[in-house]
């Protein structure tokens, strides 16, 4: 479907969900398209959002879902309206509370505690709220989608090179196993307030929620200090946050890097890789934040010289 017709159908659902009896005409609600990749297009309509979700989200997304709605994860991620999910053009589309988010204009006020507290109630909630055959959460395949993309893509030259021996060099198992629940894609971005009166910052987007090693959750704020785009104080605050409200993950003060070189590294390739290919698709240069991520990516392994390489160069 292209992406005008899938604008319109999910507005369209959205604003009958909004007003179930009679809609007004005109419309007064704000109508705004809030995200639009591959893996999701999420509209907003006056109160609620509407979310097309990837087409392979599969049957791991009910678990998702019933997982989001149940009192086990309540305060902690964003409860979905009820409703079973209603099928699009072989996509999935839910509906959600609209939440005001982060600001991206206002660095200084992230919510880092906020963040690293929900994290650490997530981690520590009982796997059954996912449950009798959890998902897996996604982060380790996220990481290898973003870095075979880029090895498939029509990029070559030293900065591809740089992030594809990044990737190879971290030391991080293929496949990390773990039972905790996580989120699996964190970042600012997945953080809103709840529309509840009364509630605080909540997760969305449990679109790569499952049981896994809750490192991968902490790895992205770990490469975002490590590359220079988040101070040490906020650093400090994230982690000592952390683990005031129960998280082990990260082991104790002054350990933590035993533990998070490898998923930093691996998260680092992973958004430099994105990075590259969002830049080549739109034919633009890299911004500054997105060649910080390359930068880090050419100083965290040396480039081997060996003939396969050369010859991709």
């Amino acid at each position: 479907m292209p992406c005008e017709d899938l604008h319109a159908a999910l507005a369209d659902h959205a604003a009958r969900r909004a007003h179930p009896v009679a809609p007004p005409h005109p419309c007064a609600c704000p109508v705004r398209v809030l995200a639009d990749r591959p893996d999701g297009t999420v509209v907003r309509h006056g109160h609620l959002v509407v979310k097309a979700h990837a087409p392979d989200a599969g049957p791991a997304l009910h678990a998702r879902l019933t997982a989001a709605a149940s009192p086990g994860l309540a305060g902690i991620v964003l409860r979905p309206l009820a409703g079973a999910p209603v099928e699009l053009s072989g996509r999935l589309l839910t509906c959600w509370p609209y939440g005001t988010p982060v600001d991206p204009a206002a660095p200084g006020a992230a919510p880092w505690e906020e963040t690293a507290a929900l994290l650490a109630r997530l981690h520590q909630a009982p796997p059954s709220v996912l449950g009798q055959t959890p998902p897996p959460a996604r982060g380790p395949e996220k990481a290898e989608r973003a870095l075979a993309r880029l090895r498939n893509s029509p990029l070559r030259g030293a900065a591809r090179n740089a992030v594809l021996a990044a990737g190879a060099a971290a030391s991080v198992p293929r496949a990390r196993t773990g039972r905790a629940v996580c989120h699996g894609d964190l970042h600012l971005g997945q953080l809103v307030r709840d529309p509840e009166p009364g509630r605080g910052w909540v997760l969305i987007d449990v679109d790569d929620m499952g049981l896994g090693d809750p490192l991968w959750d902490l790895a992205r704020p770990a490469a975002w200090f490590a590359c220079g785009l988040m101070v040490p104080e906020d650093w400090v605050r994230f982690l000592t946050a952390y683990r005031q409200a129960g998280g082990t993950a990260a082991g104790p003060p002054g350990e933590e890097w035993r533990q998070l070189d490898g998923p930093a590294r691996a998260l680092t390739a992973q958004i430099a890789a994105q990075a590259l290919v969002r830049a080549e698709q739109a034919a633009r240069p890299l911004d500054e934040d997105e060649s910080a991520f390359v930068d880090a990516c050419a100083r965290m392994a040396p480039l081997p010289h060996g003939p396969a390489l050369d010859a991709a160069t």
